[in-house]
Order: structure tokens, then C-alpha cells, then sequence
């Protein structure tokens, strides 16, 4: 059996399913054993215990004399073993007085697994040695190749587990941020709301919400935000400013003091560098169409006026969440007649990049709203985000980007 053929029929054995490594290694050994063309006997599988600085027997296979189970060797009465940390594979005859007794008389081990440093002195996790049978001068070679092909299995187990545990972390990241945003289309009234968030990354840290306000939720809120970070800790922040506002709109009437209540938690509990820009606004009268809003910081809303066909901006009312304690915010206000809509967004619409890097910027986001805006808000939402879309197709930068269409239907 040649090196190559030696490494890959490890690796197939080694692959199957086992409970642990120890598993893995007994079948990689027990595999070696049998083959006539390596010519071994027997063999044990030594593993590190950091802590003790020792080595315990794991494994015992083969034509090998039994040790007492949970053999122990130190490694500073045993320096082969810091040899094997920096040779990897040793071929040497036997010292220790108790493995002698066992009736080994040469020693032929290789390293396998991490190499861990114990007070300075880098070692194996595992060694495999070997009782040999005869003269065998291609041994120190095989040993190295066999090493190698265990070493490599072992880390492919451990980079599995590690991918699997992350799918699950992120399946339960994107359920939690599933969970605070709401279905797309919500009506109040004469209102008609449809939004859609698409996340850069798995999870993302823009959110949307409607939320009823007042004790007996005779007004609707509206909110739209973004964490200025990204992935999960965007997505951690995006979930404590949704749901500090869930529960501050059924109590607090003042949108100001809320607003400033969820900034002074934000900055208390983030770090500086974090913040999260905020858009909330509440319909209060369905007949004059008035709509009262704070905006802490983010991207000015587009306000469509049908009757005047014109557009505006919503102002900035106050700082960014998290910014600074105790920020100071007002009520703006705006007032809906019928067909006129008001266009909520994050930077991922406005700073979606071409191949060029050139923005999508407010101005087309303004011409692309006004040639749609006698469609639905659902149709809109998805012209909109789908002109967005295709202008960064080629671009190799993405942000979170998310759409929210307000229209007054009559």
C-alpha cells in the first residue's frame, strides 16, 4: 500500500460515523493492525490531560500486553513524548521501566490531533504507538502519513461540529429576528402599510413594526431602525430597541419621552461605538390625516403629496439611540390626504452601490416613488426594492435594506 492509497483508506475509515475521537483513532488502529502490508501488531492510544501535564492510556489494540486501565505517564518522566511534540513521529527503543515489563522493548508513535502548549512545551492531543513486527524500514514514513491522514479527519469532525453548531445558533438568530418583525401588510383605517426587510448577512440589524398605541390601542405606530453595526450584534441591538418601544407604546402617550427613554437604555447598555437610528411615528386623527413622528436620527422619510405633486422630507426631531444621555427630542408632524404616501427606508436603499460605486441615492429613490405612486403600497414596496436590486446586482457591497410604503387610500 503506498502513502497515498495509506492516507485516503484512513480517511475512509476514520470518516464513518463515531461517537468521539477516541473512536475514530481505535478505528484508525484497529484498521492498521489488520493490514499485512504495514506489518503492525498492536498499538495504544495515549491522550493529553493539560491539567496533569500527563498522558493517560485511552486504547489498548492489537497483540499488545495489557496495561492497567488509565495508565498514567507524566511527561516530564517521559521526554519522548516532548520529542514527539516537535518531531512528530519517533521510532526509539523503549525506557520507560513499566512499559518495558508490558513487554515493549521498541517504541514507534506518531503525534495526532492540535498541538496544545502545557507550560511552554507544545504537545500533541493524542499519540498513537505502535508494537512492530520485525524489521520494518518503511515504518517511519507510514507513521507520518498515518498521523497526518488522523490529524486531518480529526479537524474535519471538529470544523462539522463547529458549522453545525453555528446553523443552529443562526436558525435560532433568524427566528428571533422573524419574530419582531410583522407580516408585511398592515390597513388602519383609510392606511394601507406594506413593508419588507432583506438582511446583508443571515441576520441583520434593520426592523420594521406596527405597533398599536394606547391603553386600548386606539392609535397605530409605525417604526423603522437600523444598528449601525452588522450580523448578529446588529440584529441583538435591532431586538432591544423593538422591543423596549413595544412595551413603551402601550403605556407612554408622549412620543418625545419615549423616545428618549429607549435612548437613555440604549446608551446605557451598549458600548459607545453602537447605536441604533430610529423613525416612529403614530396616526393619531383618521380624519384631518394627521401623523405625529420623532425621528432619532435616521434617514429622512419621503413624503409624496398627490394633490400638490410634490415631494418632501421628514426632518431629523433629535440624535441617533445610544448616542449620547439624556438627548433631547421633538414631535414633527404631517398631515395625509388622500392618495398621498410616506416612504420609510434604511441606508441600504439610499447607499446601494453599482459596479462603479455609485449611490442609488434620495434622488432616484424620489423619481422611482413618484412614477409608481398611483400603484398599491405592496406594489410599490416591491418596485422600488426591486430597482434597488438590480442597480447593485454587480456590486460587491450589500447593506441591510429594508422598505416601508404608507398610503392613504381614501
Amino acid at each position: 500500500m503506498n502513502q497515498r492509497q495509506l492516507y485516503h483508506a484512513i480517511e475512509k475509515i476514520a470518516s464513518k460515523d463515531h461517537k468521539n475521537d477516541e473512536e475514530v483513532l481505535a478505528s484508525v488502529v484497529q484498521e492498521i493492525i489488520s493490514s499485512d502490508e504495514i506489518r503492525i501488531k498492536g498499538g495504544r492510544i495515549w491522550k493529553l490531560i493539560p491539567r496533569k501535564n500527563a498522558y493517560v492510556l485511552v486504547k489498548q489494540l492489537g497483540q499488545v500486553r495489557s496495561l492497567s486501565e488509565g495508565f498514567v505517564i507524566k511527561v516530564s518522566e517521559y521526554l519522548d513524548f516532548v520529542r514527539i511534540g516537535s518531531q512528530k513521529t519517533l521510532l526509539t527503543s523503549e525506557r520507560n521501566q513499566a512499559l518495558r515489563k508490558g513487554g515493549i522493548e521498541s517504541y514507534s508513535a506518531t503525534g495526532v490531533g492540535e498541538k496544545l502548549k502545557v507550560k511552554g512545551i507544545p504537545l500533541y492531543q493524542y499519540i498513537l504507538a505502535f508494537n512492530t513486527d520485525g524489521e520494518n524500514p518503511e515504518l517511519f514514513d507510514n507513521l507520518n502519513v498515518i498521523g497526518s491522514a488522523a490529524t486531518a479527519v480529526l479537524r474535519g469532525r471538529h470544523a462539522l461540529a463547529r458549522t453545525k453548531q453555528l446553523e443552529q445558533d443562526l436558525d435560532k438568530a433568524r427566528d428571533i429576528q422573524r419574530s419582531i418583525l410583522p407580516d408585511h401588510e398592515q390597513k388602519y383605517g383609510s392606511y394601507k402599510m406594506f413593508g419588507v426587510s432583506i438582511p446583508e448577512r443571515v441576520v441583520g440589524g434593520d426592523f420594521f413594526d406596527y405597533l398599536p398605541a394606547g391603553e386600548d390601542g386606539e392609535r397605530l405606530g409605525v417604526a423603522i431602525g437600523d444598528a449601525a453595526s452588522k450580523g448578529l450584534s446588529a440584529a441583538v441591538e435591532a431586538l432591544y430597541v423593538s422591543g423596549a418601544l413595544k412595551m413603551g407604546v402601550e403605556l407612554q402617550t408622549n412620543m418625545a419621552s419615549l423616545v428618549k427613554k429607549i435612548n437613555n437604555l440604549v446608551n446605557s447598555t451598549f458600548s459607545d461605538s453602537r447605536f441604533v437610528t430610529l423613525f416612529y411615528g403614530e396616526f393619531t386623527d383618521e380624519k384631518s390625516g394627521l401623523f405625529l413622528y420623532v425621528n432619532a436620527g435616521h434617514n429622512q422619510p419621503i413624503f409624496f403629496s398627490k394633490h400638490k405633486s410634490e415631494i418632501l422630507q421628514l426632518d431629523t426631531t433629535g440624535p441617533a439611540l445610544g448616542v449620547a444621555p439624556d438627548a433631547k427630542y421633538r414631535v414633527g408632524n404631517v398631515n395625509f390626504e388622500k392618495g398621498d404616501i410616506l416612504l420609510l427606508y434604511t441606508d441600504g436603499i439610499t447607499e446601494a452601490t453599482d459596479s462603479d460605486f455609485a449611490f442609488f441615492g434620495e434622488d432616484r429613490l424620489k423619481r422611482r416613488l413618484s412614477e409608481v405612486a398611483d400603484l398599491s403600497p405592496r406594489e410599490i414596496c416591491y418596485h422600488l426594492m426591486e430597482s434597488v436590486q438590480k442597480f447593485s446586482a454587480s456590486s460587491k457591497y450589500a447593506d441591510d435594506k429594508t422598505l416601508v410604503v404608507i398610503k392613504r387610500m381614501v
